[in-house]
Order: structure tokens, then C-alpha cells, then sequence
């Protein structure tokens, strides 16, 4: 990196950080952006190798809710979107159904979580209002739900965030940018080049050395960059890492309630697998026909098509503390186990899958040393943490990313953007 000294460094080229970056810069300010990785985008990956035959999504996938933001930027960068199409399903004990609601005890809930007086975890919730045996698998499946969509900890995430979300339709139809959304981030880097931003990838920063109105980063070759403010926008988990854990950023002084902060923050999380086949065998399937999603009891539960597109790929998701546990599964295990899961979930035999797959890739987001997880979940304690990370430091550093955001999109693409552009905004005005 060069020594020169510029008005801001941001850390980490994801959604928050480009568009960050994209503001800054248009507002006259010089910007140097350091990403570890070799490409931008962070958790959001959209890439074509290994065999596939068009863009596939390692990362974030879908347009959540209404997500203005989101759109807006889509449209400015002319990618479409397109609707999911299909029929879910439900398979336990081999017995499989079309399902129409996630959670068909939603009402009973619903009623239990609105006349809670004060927020406590999930787990504890459940526990306190729905005991006894006769709930028993109520509680697996609220608890499952949870830790499959939200990729959360039943025991640290907030009963009262669930409720919002679950109040207002919860999982409902989810758009893709048609083409991914790595178009978007290619869209906002040449954006933020064109307005003077400099970037550097593979440039993984080590530490922050900081005073009020100076900051110092020095990255894992000991190289250099000085400005005047910086950015933070690395994933949640970078700021929970132990200093012996690859990614690990230090600060110098170090920030320790700033670490408190991130420790609190709901963080979960994921384990993806894309299978490619040579052809969709899955509309021989006569139990699934028009197959759009389908959730099981196996290993892997959760599986989806690309439909409308009829496209031979199906996307395997295991999210939440289930997914924790295999944070250092090797990658050729978790295929067995996808491919495994896939075969009982479809009643097909494995040998027939493995047959016909053509390509495939394992995307294990907790073992990513950049990533350290997938994306947040509010728990019990995250008003609070979000407020100290969203505070200034001696208006020298500042954080944004999507475990920031406060409001009804936790945990999407559009909340790194909202964050970025809102830390933008702050640095602005410091």
C-alpha cells in the first residue's frame, strides 16, 4: 500500500463499505477502500466456475421484504429481479406434504409474544409459556424455524425482534436479482472508482492504530496507509474473533467495550451447497411436483429450486447453531452429508445423485477467516450493542455493516446498505 494520507480508509469492500465508499468519494473526500479478499462483495458472492453454467449465489441470494434501498440500487445498476416461483414442502418422518404456512401454530404464538411484558430469548420464552410435553414439538419447530431462517441462537435471540418479523408476514415470497447480486457490487465499485476511491484488494488489515483525527493501518505484510477517519465494516463475527483467530483486527488502543458491543450482537451461522446436475430430475419426483422449497428432518433440511428458471441447480442450507457445529466439517464431508440428506429428503437413491451432479461447491461461512458467519439475528441484548458500535470515536472511527441496522430487515443485504449509507452520512457530518 502507498503512504499517502487520505481523508478516509474504509475496512472491508462489501455492500455497506462500496456504497460508503461511493458516497464519500462524490462528496470530494479522498477514500481508500482495503479489502482482504481478492474480489469485492463479502458475503454477497456471485460467481461462475467449477463447472456451473451460469452465475450461482455462495452468499446472500434474495430480496427481502420491500427493501427500497435495495431496489433503488438495482435499478440505477438496470439489474431486473424475478419473483420465486414453486410449491413447498414438508417431509418428516418420511412422510412428505405440501406446505403453505412456515408455522401453521403462528396465531397461538402470536398471542403468547404480544402480551409479553418485557423481551427474553426465544428459548426461555418457549420454555415459560408453551411447557410441558404437549408442546414439545411446538417448541422444535418455532425453535428450528428460528435457527433455520434467522440463522439465530433460540437462547440469545430476542422474543420480541421474532415477533415483529413473524407479525408481519415473516417468510414471505423472496425476489433474486436476475444474474445475481454481484452485478450490483461490481456496479457500486466502478461507481466509487470513477469518484476518486482507490481500491486494494487482497489487502487484509492486522491492525488499526488510531488517535483522535489519525489512523494508521498496517496490514499483514506490514505495509501502511494513513488517513484522517476510518470506516470498520468487516462482518460481526471479525469483531467477536479472538486475536489468535485468522481475521482477527486489533485496534491500538484497543476498544474494549467496542468488542463487548460486537460480542452481543446476534451473529449466525451458514452452511450452503449448490449442486448442479446435468438435467432437473426433481419433476420425475412425482411427491414434489413444481417444486420451489422444500424443509425436512435431515442432516441438510433446507433445499430450493431456482424456479421460475428451470435450471438444473439445488441449493442446500443449514443455518443457525447446527451449522456452528460443523464450522470445521472439511468441505468433502459436507457434500456427503448434502448429497446424503438430498437423497432421503427426495426418496432418490444417492448413487443416482451423484451421477448425474456436474458441478458443485460447499460454502461454509463461519470457517471464512473474513467472514467468521453468515449474518445477524437481533438478540436480547442488541439495542444496546448497536448503539455503542453506531457511536462515533472521537469522530476518527466510525462502523457500519449489516449487524448495525436498526429496523424491519435484519440480517439482508439491504440493511448493509442502509448502514453504509447512514455511516456516509455521519462521516460527512463530523
Amino acid at each position: 500500500m502507498p503512504e499517502d494520507v487520505v481523508d478516509l480508509l474504509i475496512i472491508g469492500a462489501g455492500a455497506a463499505g462500496l456504497l460508503a465508499a461511493r458516497e464519500v468519494s462524490r462528496a470530494g473526500r479522498t477514500v481508500a477502500l482495503l479489502e482482504a479478499r481478492n474480489r469485492v462483495g463479502g458475503r454477497i458472492y456471485t460467481f461462475q466456475k467449477g463447472g456451473f453454467t451460469a452465475p450461482v449465489e455462495g452468499g446472500a441470494e434474495f430480496i427481502h421484504g420491500d427493501a427500497p434501498l435495495t431496489k433503488a440500487l438495482l435499478r440505477e445498476a438496470q439489474v431486473p429481479w424475478l419473483s420465486t416461483a414453486g410449491r413447498n414442502y414438508e417431509v418428516q418422518a418420511g412422510q412428505v406434504q405440501e406446505s403453505t404456512d412456515f408455522l401453521p401454530d403462528m396465531p397461538a404464538l402470536l398471542d403468547k409474544l404480544q402480551a409479553l411484558p418485557q423481551d427474553m430469548s426465544l428459548a426461555d420464552f418457549l420454555h415459560t409459556h408453551f411447557p410441558g410435553p404437549e408442546h414439545q414439538q411446538l417448541r422444535e419447530r418455532v425453535t428450528q424455524f428460528a435457527e433455520g431462517y434467522n440463522a439465530a441462537d433460540a437462547r440469545l435471540a430476542s422474543a420480541f425482534a421474532l415477533r415483529d418479523e413473524w407479525a408481519g408476514g415473516g417468510a414471505e415470497d423472496s425476489p433474486r436479482p436476475v444474474g445475481g447480486y454481484g452485478q450490483l457490487m461490481d456496479f457500486l465499485q466502478r461507481q466509487a472508482q470513477e469518484a476518486g476511491a482507490a481500491l486494494h484488494l487482497a489487502t487484509a488489515i492486522r491492525q488499526l492504530s488510531w488517535q483522535p483525527g489519525q489512523v494508521v493501518a498496517e496490514d499483514q505484510l506490514g505495509h501502511t496507509l494513513q488517513a484522517r477517519q476510518a470506516l470498520i465494516t468487516v462482518p460481526t463475527g471479525v469483531l467477536r474473533a479472538h486475536p489468535t483467530q485468522p481475521g482477527h483486527l486489533a485496534f491500538s488502543p484497543e476498544l474494549p467495550a467496542h468488542r463487548q458491543a460486537a460480542a452481543h450482537l446476534g451473529f449466525g451461522d451458514v452452511i450452503k451447497v449448490l449442486l448442479e446436475f446435468e438435467e432437473p430430475f426433481w419433476p420425475g419426483v412425482s411427491a414434489v411436483p413444481d417444486l420451489g422449497f422444500i424443509f425436512s428432518d435431515a442432516p441438510i433440511p433446507t433445499w430450493w429450486s431456482q424456479r421460475p428458471v428451470p435450471r438444473p441447480l439445488l441449493t442446500g442450507w443449514l443455518g443457525g447453531p447446527a451449522a456452528t457445529r460443523h464450522r470445521h466439517t472439511p468441505d468433502a464431508e459436507l457434500l456427503e452429508l448434502a448429497l446424503n440428506s438430498l437423497a432421503a429428503t427426495l426418496t432418490v437413491p444417492v448413487q443416482q445423485l451423484q451421477q448425474q451432479v456436474v458441478a458443485h461447491r460447499v460454502l461454509n461461512w463461519g470457517a471464512d477467516p473474513w467472514a467468521q458467519g453468515a449474518y445477524s439475528y437481533v438478540s436480547v441484548e442488541a439495542a444496546a450493542a448497536r448503539q455503542m458500535l453506531s457511536t462515533p470515536v472521537e469522530d476518527t472511527l466510525f462502523f457500519a455493516g449489516e449487524g448495525l441496522y436498526e429496523g424491519p430487515y435484519t440480517g439482508t443485504v439491504e440493511a448493509a446498505l442502509v448502514s453504509g449509507r447512514n455511516a456516509a452520512w455521519q462521516i460527512l457530518q463530523a
